[in-house]
């Protein structure tokens, strides 16, 4: 049965890497599954199809992708359970303890609220269209005063709406709790502690002294902002502003990085590892909202990793063509990394791609597993 359950779910992973470039889903792509078996061992496997841009290389499992969004769990959030777990903070801790209003807001904001985008902040703004495609030495104060003056969208604490902004700040508290860069406290929490440095990482756009190839990293957009394809750098507008580091976005991984580093999520999440504050945090806060502190769950009917995954799964989406979906109850895990925005982000069919493909390894391994 184990060499049956292997074969059928590598192939059925070639397959869908293969059809996705072939539908134009995306031009590249890196798709891992992890499950564990009778004896408790995880068994993986890998797959990758396309290329880095429509004229660049082979995509291969060295290829970093910009994982956009998946920098909110795997990193902002990761820092912060370490932190609290440390007792450097609290996520009761308010919002005023590290920024200056001019209102009550801060007063209202605790942290707990940004992790589970419930602090009244708006999803998203296009600050980015208020400055010039050029790195300042002001840059990250300059947006994070125009988020903090802004007026809240709704009351703190009455629903959940996903923001992008209140994570730009949470990367903002980590910084002057540690009095280090985020990316420093990425490797110190996170990477470091895995051996995966050279693997998953922020590209800070200057300083970094990390030189890599170009047909390393796979392309995103050919971005009107910035007038040319991004390739080595981050394509979030306001990280790029912030120089390619913040709270919401800015990491990039291999796939054998995000497999591993969501391996250890569920291991510690299970009690088989260090992380009080992460198994506390990866349960739904308002039972009529999807989020935990910075993962997602499945939403009933309509979830982007289809129709199978357990309800208590987590996960998350990044906006260039990125995933991952971390199911306890079945103890499986489902990385799907791509750059569907290259060269333009209007291509969309990753909407309906993404639920197939969830779906189709899921129903593999359930059906073999039998």
């Amino acid at each position: 049965m184990k060499n049956s359950l292997v074969q059928q779910l590598d192939s059925t992973l070639e397959n869908l890497c293969l059809q996705g470039v072939a539908e134009g889903v995306f031009p590249g792509v890196a798709a891992a599954i992890a499950w564990r078996e009778n004896a408790g061992q995880w068994q993986r496997l890998v797959r990758v199809a396309g290329r880095t841009r429509t004229d660049g290389e082979k995509v291969s499992r060295g290829t970093l992708f910009d994982l956009a969004s998946l920098t909110k769990p795997l990193a902002t959030s990761l820092i912060l359970f370490a932190l609290v777990d440390e007792g450097r903070l609290s996520l009761d801790d308010r919002l005023a303890l590290f920024f200056e209003r001019r209102d009550e807001q801060g007063k209202r904001i605790d942290l707990d609220m940004l992790l589970t985008h419930s602090s009244g902040l708006a999803p998203y703004r296009e600050y980015f269209r208020e400055f010039r495609p050029e790195i300042t030495a002001g840059g990250n104060d300059a947006l994070v005063d125009r988020i903090l003056a802004d007026p809240l969208q709704y009351e703190p604490g009455s629903r959940c709406l996903y923001s992008d902004l209140g994570f730009i700040l949470l990367g903002r508290v980590i910084e002057q709790v540690r009095g280090m860069g985020l990316d420093e406290c990425f490797r110190r929490y996170v990477s470091g502690r895995l051996g995966l440095e050279d693997e998953i990482f922020f590209l800070p756009l200057a300083g970094s002294g990390r030189r890599l190839q170009a047909g390393r990293v796979a392309a995103t957009e050919d971005c009107p902002w910035r007038g040319r394809v991004l390739q080595g750098e981050v394509h979030d507008e306001h990280c790029w502003l912030m120089g390619g580091v913040s709270g919401h976005a800015g990491l990039f991984g291999t796939i054998d990085a995000v497999l591993t580093l969501c391996c250890d999520i569920l291991e510690r999440w299970q009690g088989r590892g260090e992380g009080e504050t992460l198994r506390w945090a990866l349960r739904r806060k308002y039972r009529d909202q999807t989020w935990c502190r910075g993962f997602d769950t499945p939403s009933p009917g309509a979830s982007s990793g289809g129709s199978l995954l357990s309800p208590d799964s987590v996960g998350h989406l990044g906006y260039t063509g990125t995933s991952f979906w971390i199911d306890p109850e079945k103890e499986v895990i489902i990385v799907l990394l791509s750059n569907r925005v290259h060269p333009s982000r209007e291509n969309r069919l990753i909407r309906t791609f993404r639920p197939r493909f969830h779906d189709t390894l899921l129903r593999t391994l359930l059906q073999e597993r039998r």
